[in-house]
């Protein structure tokens, strides 16, 4: 397998990766323009914009577009990140050409049908009461807000729903000119792809748009928080945040490895003592999580009110534990799961585009994978533990609960029970 990248004259980047024996492709683009690079007012936009790229073009409704994908048997999607707007899609090899076509038409020539406007608004707004709805996905909104206050990076993806029920025309078009310039986007391809053929037809189809600067992020702070709703469920939902290594950071890898071994798998620290033998829950996970300039690592359980008490005072004492005693073998098998799970992923044409694209989009290049997996390796058992005893007792921290919650420690409880 091989890797190529063109950068064209006004800074597109092409990258694709061939996978020979392969008979389909993903083709996707990437565009740098997430929610962290709105304003204030302009919450929610980009996952509007992205909801209304299917909406219709100057040459495609909004069923012809899917039509287009779908009569070949393929499918496309979008989704939009914090920090990124995807659009892909899955097709096989005789059908890139088109596939390419139709996601650079959504992108160069939306119509932005006001009619049409009005009817994603109330797709979206469903979209943000699903989300209220689901205590397990809106919790972690609500810690991203303590951890990142008045940040972008604090704000949800979907937008509140007072600046959704706002938005125009006028909205799309100001955010899709500030920031869908050519040098903010990665056309990414892999599987049965052909990377000068994608070349020529990238230059045919992106090469004669304007480049231009776009307005920089702002730079996020982790600064932390509590954030509390009681409300009568069945479970007390229980997320605790603290900041940890951006992805550039060459402790990432380190931060990857602990949170692993903390919480990571069935045989991890916090499933073995919370849910296997003490019994406090049915879901409890630990995960690293990385931005261009900050990190949050995230644990996460759903208990009952009665518990969540020891569950919370069990995980602060685990985290500070595992700073003293984190053995050898648990690196192993952490460092073991972190690659099996990197190279069983890239087995996915799909998973390769993205992760050829984020790459790009982080290092101006596509590390290979023994450049990866020689990182991870090089992780010692001092530097998790040093990471860990960072996180345990001195990291920023941000606390979200949400449920019958009544008696859940405080995060100032917590915090003294880390410097303890």
């Amino acid at each position: 397998m091989s890797v190529n990248l063109t950068t064209l004259s006004n800074g597109f980047r092409i990258v694709t990766e061939s996978m020979p024996g392969l008979q389909s492709a993903a083709i996707g683009i990437w565009v740098m323009a997430g929610a962290r690079h709105e304003r204030p007012e302009q919450n929610g936009i980009a996952h509007y914009l992205e909801h209304m790229a299917f909406k219709g073009t100057a040459r495609r409704n909004a069923l012809d577009i899917a039509e287009a994908i779908e009569n070949v048997g393929g499918y496309i999607n979008a989704y939009t990140s914090r920090e990124v707007t995807a659009y892909y899609a899955r097709v096989l090899k005789d059908d890139v050409p088109l596939a390419l076509d139709v996601v650079a038409d959504i992108l160069r020539n939306p119509v932005f049908d006001v009619a049409e406007i009005e009817i994603e608004r109330g797709v979206i707004l469903q979209e943000i009461g699903q989300a209220l709805d689901t205590p397990d996905d809106i919790i972690f909104d609500w810690l991203q807000e303590k951890a990142y206050p008045d940040h972008p990076l604090g704000r949800a993806i979907l937008g509140a729903e007072e600046r959704v029920r706002g938005f125009g025309r006028a909205d799309l078009t100001g955010f899709v000119a500030e920031h869908y310039r050519p040098g903010q986007m990665v056309l990414s391809a892999a599987g049965a792809v052909d990377h000068d053929a994608l070349v020529k037809a990238a230059e045919a189809l992106f090469a004669d748009m304007e480049p231009g600067a776009v307005p920089a992020a702002p730079l996020a702070r982790f600064e932390g928080g509590e954030s509390r709703s009681v409300k009568a469920l069945e479970q007390a939902h229980f997320a605790l945040a603290f900041e940890s290594p951006n992805y550039a950071d060459p402790a990432i890898h380190a931060a990857q490895i602990y949170a692993t071994a903390l919480g990571g798998s069935m045989s991890s620290r916090l499933f073995q003592e919370v849910r296997e033998k003490r019994g406090l829950c049915y879901t409890i996970y630990a995960q690293a999580g990385a931005y261009a300039d900050t990190g949050m690592m995230t644990i996460y359980a759903g208990t009952s009110g009665e518990q969540v008490q020891g569950l919370a005072e069990i995980t602060v004492d685990e985290m500070k534990r595992a700073a003293d005693d984190m053995r050898p073998d648990e690196i192993e098998r952490a460092r073991a799961q972190m690659k099996a799970g990197l190279l069983m992923g890239l087995e996915s044409p799909s998973n390769r585009a993205e992760r050829l694209a984020r790459m790009i989009q982080i290092w101006g290049r596509v590390p290979g994978l023994e450049e990866v997996v020689e990182k991870i390796d090089a992780v010692s058992l001092s530097d998790v533990r040093d990471l860990a005893e960072t996180i345990a007792s001195r990291a920023p921290a941000a606390l979200a609960l949400y449920g019958p919650v009544e008696s859940a420690p405080t995060l100032e409880a917590l915090q003294t029970r880390r410097a303890a």
